[in-house]
């Protein structure tokens, strides 16, 4: 799954590389694709019928930039309003986000913009935020044009792409173009390791008790 230029290797850190540990959090409109770039990024797949995401899914994927292996946790959460408000457990603490919105879909780009603003409000004060616009494999039905959609990005300093889960067209590169933008001269210590994975595992804990909540009160 290597992106043009040779630039990453996402199969493991190579020896002697400095270790990067970051967390990266997927949003965005429910059916704009989030899991799909996701399984194209970490697996090199793509199915045509993706389920819907319940609550968030977690995953991880290593690059690798010169002396570097920045090593991504990425949580990839659902899209359904009814799990909005699980939404800024997944986020907090994360360092990139990527907010994700359908090229055929303009409501999906309004939306994407509300996860931005409450990202720029809420979220970390130096997280990297990039705006994907996906499935531009279907361009002839597209009703945003890529202009307004750079505009924007230009405007509220985000990365920006538009990319296609389905031919696998820039996933490997706005991954890339995040590892670049994160910042990767912090040393990795130990405690702060160990304290994040307790976090984590709380919040794995919440993710389970709030996806059985939800459950119970949806059916």
């Amino acid at each position: 799954m290597a992106s043009r230029g040779g630039a990453t290797r996402p199969n493991g850190p190579n020896a002697g590389n400095k270790i990067c540990q970051f967390k990266l959090v997927l949003l965005g409109e429910s059916a704009v694709g989030k899991s799909s770039l996701v399984l194209r990024f970490v697996k090199g797949q793509f199915h045509e019928f993706q389920e819907s995401t319940i609550g968030a899914a977690f995953l991880t994927q290593t690059v690798c930039l010169d002396d570097t292996t920045v090593k991504f946790e990425i949580w990839d959460t659902a899209g359904q309003e009814r799990y909005h408000s699980l939404a800024p457990m997944y986020y907090r603490g994360a360092q990139a986000a990527i907010v994700v919105y359908d090229i055929t879909n303009e409501e999906s780009f309004v939306r994407a913009k509300n996860w931005v603003k409450e990202l720029q409000r809420q979220a970390s004060p130096n997280i990297v935020i990039a705006l994907a616009g996906n499935k531009a494999d279907l361009a002839n039905k597209r009703a945003l044009d890529f202009q307004d959609a750079q505009s924007y990005a230009d405007d509220n300093s985000l990365l920006f792409m538009e990319t296609s889960a389905k031919t696998s067209m820039n996933v490997n590169e706005i991954f890339m173009a995040i590892a670049k933008k994160l910042p990767k001269n912090e040393p990795q210590a130990v405690g702060r390791d160990r304290q994040r994975s307790a976090e984590t595992g709380r919040d794995q804990y919440r993710y389970i008790y709030m996806i059985y909540f939800c459950y119970k009160t949806h059916n």
